[in-house]
Order: structure tokens, then sequence, then C-alpha cells
């Protein structure tokens, strides 16, 4: 079953990346190991930003605003609290890090990044969702990576979801507290 191993105290962490890399995957599976919640992003969406991306228009940064600011009060909560919670947002930008972090300064982004191809098939072959392909591109161009200040690791998504989850419980694990770096 992988590695059985999870942070030394409650973590608030957030799967990011652009549409279709795998982050509603990767936080459930990761949330049902470590037995914390989970919250997905795209549900705090307000029906006019769900209607502007389904029509293939990109969010801008009023779009997101407040959005980000419903999920940072999530992730405080969670903080106040001391519980564990996973988020699934795409996190494109540093500033929207930067909002989210306002919720909890410890905030721990795990980054999945991978081909523009791979994530294209993935979109393609998935059904049920807003999102169209025709998006990939301004996303993918809005996104910034993340820094070396910001506590995190990068993932690359080409591999098999499991070995992804086993790694960030390993990094976990071992770091005594969330730190900065990359995996």
């Amino acid at each position: 079953m992988g590695i059985q191993v999870a942070p030394r105290q409650p973590a608030r962490l957030v799967v990011m990346g652009v549409s279709g890399c795998g982050k509603s995957e990767i936080g459930r599976r990761l949330a049902a190991r470590l037995g914390y919640a989970y919250a997905e992003g795209d549900d705090y969406h307000p029906p006019a930003n769900i209607a502007k991306m389904a029509a293939g228009n990109p969010l801008n940064d009023i779009d997101r605003q407040g959005w980000l600011q419903l999920l940072s009060a999530r992730i405080g909560e969670a903080a106040a609290c001391d519980e564990g919670l996973i988020l699934s947002c795409s996190a494109l930008k540093r500033r929207y890090r930067d909002l989210l972090r306002g919720g909890d300064p410890a905030l721990f982004f795990i980054h999945l990044h991978g081909d523009r191809d791979l994530i294209a098939a993935r979109i393609q072959g998935r059904t049920g969702h807003f999102m169209p392909l025709s998006l990939l591109d301004s996303q993918l161009a809005d996104l910034e990576p993340l820094a070396p200040d910001e506590a995190g690791i990068w993932l690359d998504i080409s591999k098999p979801s499991a070995a992804l989850i086993d790694k960030i419980l390993l990094r976990l694990a071992t770091s005594g507290s969330v730190q900065p770096g990359h995996g």
C-alpha cells in the first residue's frame, strides 16, 4: 500500500497545478491516507466563474479574488482548529498562493506539473468537467512555478499516482515541519 507515514503535526496542504494535472485525484487520495479533510477548490467557484470557464473564457484576477478569499478562509478554519486539510486549487500565480497563505502561513504546496500533451490528453479523456481543453494554454501561460522560498514540492505527473503520494508522505514525515524545497 506504500508509505504509511504522516506529518508530525496536522498540516494544511494545497495540491496545485493547471487543469487536468490530477489535483483532485491526488488530493482525495492523499487526504484519505492522512485522515485529513479534503476540499475541492472548484466547489467554491461562484456560478459565474463556472459559466465563464465552460464557455471557453479564462478567469482573470478579479474573477478569482472572491474564490481565493473563500479558500483562504477554509484554510484558516482548519488552521485555527489545528486540523489537517488537503485543498485542490490551481494556485497558478504567486500572488494567489500568497492570498491562500493568509489562512495559514505554514501552508504547503504540492505542485503537479507535466508535459502539455499529457495534460491535454487527460483533459480530453475526462467527462463531466466544465473546463475545456481550449483554456489549457491560458493556464500554462499564467502558471508561476513555486519559488525557492515557498514551502512545497514539485512532482512530475508522468509518474504513477501512488508513487507521487508516497513521495509527498515521505517529504512530510522527514521534514519535521513543513519547509520550503522541492522533490
